[in-house]
């Protein structure tokens, strides 16, 4: 048995502390804005029941390896690897492990931060009325104007990091925990509001519909450039992508956040919560959208301008479509603040533990290294859009997205499944997920050792081009 740690940066008050926090790290842009507009794409109900599958086979195992993993070091991910791997009697190689869950969600925070940039700006676009009236070209040259402009970009990016790295400065308790009790019940209110809303739309039955009914012939065929329908299994891997990164898996947020969690406290039991709220918030999100968008005869499947493009249309010509617009936005940026948080705390526990920064100091350190990175997204959407400024065929900004999101994360996922499964010892696993070798865990191991390992690769492999359906 394995000597019992204690994080140096203190841990979560109990279990829901815990489900708050990493509820707040998986819910974020990926459920509000990427969640609908994908499901759009790839035919509604039938796409939300594969995801739904790959949730619980792919998901959920995965997020309970990494959360044992953090929980079993105490450590930032980095050194919670090294500590494990020593244990296990496993290579020291492992702790790259850690440190590409780290860069991951250092990259990610500098380029998300542009993105929530956009929904603070948008609340206030739209609580001025800016949008009421507006034709789809009228909206798009708002955001055109907003995009093309990089100092207003540059405003907004700032003041969000700033909002990120006061909660993360104040610590695990006064700072983290304190922010998620809030941020989230809000998000969950802001949330009800809007479907109550959409209830009352003449459209939320149809809206209710799409989401919910299965259409197994939309999810497999659909058109090519010649508007002749195709069988198709790439909806499924865009299924089984979304179920992974969804859940913040393989960017070392998770697993910093587990060396906080109380050593009584269930890992399989909290994750299972985390994962059915972050269900739950990305389908409130899709019965909230969807009534709006058939109510105005949108286009459900408009792609990553439906929050930014496609919405504020309806908004803009709906009765009281500036308060609840205003509200749809505050919803957005609470749901990436409480995300952006859990970016940046694996490399501020790791300036911490390694370097003996004050958490106030390594706050600021690791938060104006992200903020700068980010220039170099804002500029991706003006000065540098030029072919001459890219690489590869990709602006900074869309590279650093596949980096993260094809490679790191993936890989990141793929070597916690790994690790747990076949490099740390099956009494040590049950150990710290305190279960017997029952049904469980059997059914869990099973999982982690053969079945996501497997569906990750996949996801992997066709992300990069090797493999393709």
């Amino acid at each position: 048995m394995a000597e019992r740690r204690e994080s140096i940066h203190g841990q979560w008050s109990g279990r829901w502390a815990f489900i708050l926090a990493a509820t707040g790290s998986a819910v974020g842009l990926g459920n509000i804005w990427k969640f609908p507009y994908i499901t759009g794409e790839n035919g509604g109900g039938a796409f939300v029941l594969v995801y739904l599958l790959c949730i619980a086979i792919i998901g959920i195992p995965i997020m309970i390896a990494e959360v044992m993993l953090g929980r079993r070091g105490r450590r930032s991910p980095i050194n919670t690897m090294r500590h494990l791997a020593r244990e296990e009697q496993a290579s020291q190689l492992w702790q790259y492990l850690g440190w590409a869950g780290v860069v991951a969600g250092f990259l990610i925070l500098s380029y998300y931060a542009v993105i929530a940039g956009w929904a603070v700006a948008y609340i206030f676009r739209t609580a001025s009325g800016s949008f009421t009236g507006a034709t789809a070209d009228g909206v798009a040259s708002i955001f055109s104007d907003l995009v093309s402009d990089p100092e207003r970009l540059l405003a907004w990016h700032t003041i969000f990091m700033v909002c990120t790295m006061v909660v993360v400065a104040r610590g695990v308790r006064s700072g983290l925990e304190k922010a998620v009790r809030y941020l989230m019940p809000a998000l969950f209110v802001l949330l009800l509001v809007l479907v109550g809303y959409a209830m009352n739309t003449d459209a939320f039955v149809a809206g209710a519909a799409f989401l919910l009914t299965p259409d197994f012939h939309a999810l497999f065929y659909q058109s090519n450039a010649q508007g002749v329908a195709e069988l198709t299994a790439e909806p499924l891997l865009i299924a089984l992508g979304h179920a992974f990164f969804t859940l913040s898996l393989g960017m070392g947020a998770i697993m910093v956040y587990g060396s906080y969690l109380p050593r009584q406290a269930s890992i399989v039991k909290t994750s299972v919560v985390i994962a059915l709220m972050d269900t739950l918030v990305a389908l409130l999100a899709g019965l909230a959208i969807f009534p709006i968008v058939f109510a105005n005869g949108l286009e459900p499947g408009s792609g990553p301008g439906l929050i930014f493009q496609t919405l504020p249309i309806a908004f803009g010509h709906m009765p009281g479509g500036a308060f609840f617009g205003s509200l749809f936005f505050i919803l957005l940026a609470f749901a990436a603040l409480s995300s952006a948080i859990s970016l940046i705390e694996p490399a501020v526990a790791w300036l911490v533990e390694n370097h003996g920064f004050t958490r106030i100091y390594a706050t600021v350190w690791i938060g104006l290294l992200s903020w700068l990175l980010g220039v170099g997204s804002i500029f991706s959407f003006n000065i540098w859009s030029g072919e001459e400024y890219q690489l590869f065929g990709k602006t900074f900004f869309d590279l650093l997205d596949y980096l993260t999101a094809n490679i790191m994360l993936p890989l990141g996922g793929l070597l916690i499944a790994i690790f747990a499964a076949w490099q740390m010892r099956r009494s040590s696993c049950r150990d710290e997920l305190g279960l017997t070798d029952g049904l469980v865990f059997k059914g869990w191991y099973f999982l982690i050792r053969y079945v996501s390992p497997v569906a990750v690769t996949i996801v992997f492999l066709n992300a990069i081009g090797l493999l393709t359906f």
